[in-house]
């Protein structure tokens, strides 16, 4: 793949949603956040997913110009409408409407319906970390698995993040999925025409396969058997029925549902953390907490224990010197929306190494 720099990739992704009705600001805010995901090497949730948002929006099932509405307010507790909004934009809305309120009152916490998928849960988290905040982040999504025991999809993939500041300068980022794979990794296989490797997904009759058609088709299986089926309900509870939002089986598919709005339903919680503790002895007991960890005892063949988050930071910095990698097939759509909307494709130009 191709690599290319940031700043190119951010401004044809905005220039693309400003295209399609999406206010400039609003425009420049989703682009950061995809291509946020392909710099820290997690191209599932990145420009990949451009082409279905901007065929969501053409065919009336994303609102671009919507607005974000407080539908309750409680104390430090907002509810949110996000108006079929895009999904990164709302969300990101929402945390800088929370942040106020963690720094008055140490805690605040928000639910959003009427949303849609709205990539990495790591975008958000590393924002509150970068602002001495700590936000636990979940949201449900579109059936892709089933209940332990079952095979009919019901949950989404149901992920939760949280991202801890660090003196390290990165964060300690926590961002899993309750399957057992992202199901962005199934659908980046069958892209390519690749199979899926085995213990990840169930066919539509409930049999073991490594064709990603037929596991999309099928259903992805729960991290740790019954315990992640019991956190993909926990998320289910809090982004679902706690926000008013579709529940399982009723949350729009964003790839296979093109007739209607998808209603996925996301959970914030803000810590200030210094609210808790003095922030530089927070620091101190953090790095120090890193250090213990790194300097554990090593399995054979192991060189260097890493924290979570560690490694995407890694990935991060060497994409910003070298370029985001690009797979053809995203650059294909890519060229192709440019063509579409009268925006200028010159990737050619700025294509930092091969």
């Amino acid at each position: 793949m191709n690599r290319y720099p940031k700043e190119a990739l951010v401004s044809i992704v905005a220039q693309l949603a400003c295209g399609m009705g999406v206010p400039q600001e609003d425009a420049a805010l989703f682009a950061e956040a995809l291509v946020d995901a392909d710099l820290h090497g997690v191209p599932t949730h990145g420009v990949s997913r451009l082409n279905i948002y901007l065929k969501r929006i053409e065919a009336g099932l994303i609102e671009p110009k919507a607005e974000l509405a407080i539908e309750r307010r409680a104390g430090s507790v907002l509810a949110f409408d996000a108006g079929n909004g895009l999904g990164q934009v709302q969300a990101r809305r929402a945390l800088d409407l929370l942040i106020p309120l963690a720094r008055q009152n140490g805690v605040a916490a928000a639910t959003i319906r009427n949303s849609q998928h709205f990539g990495a849960l790591s975008w958000y988290a590393n924002y509150a970390a970068a602002q001495k905040l700590v936000l636990l982040a979940m949201t449900n999504g579109e059936p892709a698995m089933s209940p332990a025991g079952g095979y009919e999809a019901f949950f989404g993939t149901n992920p939760i993040a949280a991202s801890f500041p660090t003196g390290k300068g990165f964060p300690v980022k926590i961002d899993l999925s309750t399957s057992v794979v992202a199901r962005g990794n199934i659908i980046a296989a069958q892209k390519k025409n690749e199979p899926i490797p085995e213990g990840w997904a169930l066919d539509r009759e409930g049999k073991p396969t490594t064709d990603a058609t037929e596991a999309l088709l099928g259903t992805v299986l729960t991290m740790a058997g019954h315990k992640g089926y019991a956190l993909a309900m926990m998320v289910e509870l809090f982004s679902g029925v706690l926000s008013g939002a579709a529940i399982g089986a009723e949350v729009g598919s964003m790839y296979k549902n093109l007739d209607r709005k998808q209603d996925v339903g996301h959970f914030f919680c803000l810590f200030d953390v210094q609210a808790f503790f003095d922030y530089g002895e927070y620091l101190r007991r953090m790095d120090e907490t890193i250090d213990r960890i790194k300097a554990s005892k090593k399995r054979a063949g192991v060189d260097e224990i890493l924290v979570p988050g560690e490694r995407s930071a890694r990935t991060a910095a060497v994409n910003l010197t070298e370029g985001i990698p690009v797979s053809p097939e995203t650059l294909a759509e890519l060229e192709g929306w440019c063509s579409r909307l009268q925006v200028a494709f010159n990737f050619r130009e700025v294509v930092c190494r091969p």
